[in-house]
């Protein structure tokens, strides 16, 4: 219970950003009703949060040391605290924009910033590994409560009602609490500063130089595809659910955090059954799982909106089976993420942490704008038959990695 407050603090960071940078797929949805934007328009919201991240990542992963993990993290609460309060009263696409800019920048901070705590904040290997379990599971409920927080000042009756931006007060609030209690809570950050601080140029070299390993170049392939599989789907569900299977936009919301409860669930098991079994065994199984999934769901929703459709009891059956699918993709990233990061030395692991953001923004980004692009174009149905394609990417590229690993683990040996 030592660290209790700085650890409440950590959580309470996650859980709000969470929510906000996982609303991308509800605010598209929300902007096509209340601007008359384009699918293809809509899907540029993806870039400015996902590039924001990678951006800020680069630029400050060397100086986040010399900033400071609690300045950081406050600057960053401060900051989208203050945008979210004025967020209502902008009304305008351009304003969601800035909006996402604004969430992406100061969760490249706080993930910068809450990474590097959790080594201050716990004594051995067992209680960094859990707490950082923890936190990743808290940043799935916040994206679970999000889809239903939304949802709440949605209005089904009168899609162009702009009550869904009043959320942004209830989540500027859950900012400041956070502000405040991280604000009145001390840190010792000596051991971070202890170490000796490199050149900005020696830092980006030494980056640079871990890109031109063949393993970690693989390794990004991996996590750009991940990413752009899994952002393509989380942005578009609701849509796809309003658009496609005729759902009310609340309840299209509602039915996407499916979604993020069956990641949520993934991630659990697969940690269980990694213990036992091979993890390119598991992988490979839970890609051709998800792609039968795609297969057997996405042709369902031919039968739907062929009624009105009220609630939970009476919504389309595809509307429950395809979001499923986070439960088969949930376990690829952490695992692979886990297998470099074990692979590498431990000197290289801030380098290493900063480059899965960035091509995991990249990534995201990609999949998103693809994926509003075949929308526009060919439909909903076929823009989800698209994920089939970077899937099979993924199969080939995890093998690939799997094949290097071993390599290096012999020539390390």
């Amino acid at each position: 219970m030592k660290f209790w407050k700085i650890k409440t603090a950590i959580f309470l960071n996650y859980f709000v950003f969470a929510i906000l940078l996982n609303s991308v797929g509800t605010v598209i949805l929300q902007v096509q009703n209340n601007y008359g934007i384009s699918q293809g328009e809509a899907s540029v919201l993806e870039a400015f949060k996902d590039l924001s991240i990678a951006i800020v990542s680069f630029l400050l992963s060397s100086y986040i040391v010399r900033i400071g993990y609690r300045n950081a993290m406050l600057i960053a609460l401060g900051f989208i605290a203050t945008v979210c309060l004025i967020m209502p009263s902008t009304q305008s696409f351009g304003a969601t924009k800035l909006l996402f800019a604004a969430v992406g920048s100061s969760f490249a901070l706080i993930k910068m910033s809450v990474y590097s705590t959790i080594g201050l904040v716990t004594g051995s290997e067992k209680e960094h590994i859990s707490l950082m379990s923890f936190i990743e599971s808290f940043f799935m409920v916040g994206i679970l409560t999000g889809y239903f927080l939304f949802s709440h000042f949605s209005d089904s009756s009168n899609p162009a009602s702009t009550s869904w931006l009043n959320v942004y007060y209830v989540l500027g609030g859950i900012s400041m609490i956070a502000f405040l209690l991280l604000l009145s809570t001390p840190l010792d950050e000596s051991a971070a500063h202890a170490e000796k601080n490199e050149p900005l140029a020696t830092e980006f070299a030494r980056m640079f130089r871990l890109l031109a390993s063949p393993l970690v170049l693989i390794f990004i392939l991996c996590a750009f595809f991940y990413v752009l599989i899994e952002q393509s789907i989380m942005s578009w569900l609701p849509t796809y659910n309003n658009k496609v299977l005729m759902l009310p936009v609340a309840l299209s919301i509602q039915m996407a955090g499916i979604l993020a409860g069956a990641t949520a669930l993934g991630r659990f098991l697969a940690g269980i059954l990694m213990k036992r079994l091979n993890w390119l065994f598991v992988l490979g199984i839970c890609l051709l799982a998800a792609g039968a999934l795609v297969l057997l769901a996405v042709p369902l929703a031919n039968n739907a909106g062929s009624s009105s459709v009220t609630g939970w009891a009476n919504a389309p059956i595809a509307a429950f089976i395809f979001p499923l699918i986070g439960l088969l993709l949930a376990p690829v990233y952490p695992a692979v993420n886990s297998v470099i990061l074990s692979t590498l030395p431990k000197k290289s692991h801030g380098l290493m942490s900063g480059l899965i953001i960035i091509f995991s923004a990249l990534g995201g980004t990609t999949g998103s704008i693809i994926t509003g692009y075949i929308f526009q174009q060919y439909g909903g149905q076929n823009a989800f038959y698209f994920s089939l394609i970077p899937m099979g990417i993924l199969l080939t590229c995890l093998v690939l990695f799997y094949r290097m690993q071993l390599k290096h683990q012999q020539q390390a040996s």
